[in-house]
């Protein structure tokens, strides 16, 4: 078995190793969920995919990310806007990389 693989989910890569906890884009579901977009496991690249191999992940949570803040000025004309955003997020703990 390799030691990592590297999976595409909600528009980001993300490097993964089994045991590791990792906060991704909202997935639907609860449970188990697989990840099919793999483009790579230890020293095997994919072109740009590798075919058949899956990151396997269990839902540990669903919940919102902290806030960030977002702050508009235009200086010398009184303009100052603030406006505050949570991203919806899903925390899986992954169990199992197969090639």
């Amino acid at each position: 078995m390799d030691n990592y693989a590297i999976f595409q989910t909600g528009g980001k890569q993300y490097r993964a190793k089994i045991g590791d906890v990792l906060k991704v884009e909202k997935l639907k579901g609860d449970g188990r969920v697989e990840f099919d977009n793999v483009m790579m496991i230890g020293d095997k690249v994919g072109e740009p995919l590798i075919t058949g191999a899956k990151v396997i992940g269990e839902i540990l949570e669903q919940k919102r990310a902290d806030k960030i803040l977002v702050f508009k000025k235009k200086r010398r004309h009184n303009y100052r806007r603030t406006k505050g955003h949570r991203q919806h997020i899903t925390v899986v703990k992954i169990t199992e990389i197969k090639a």
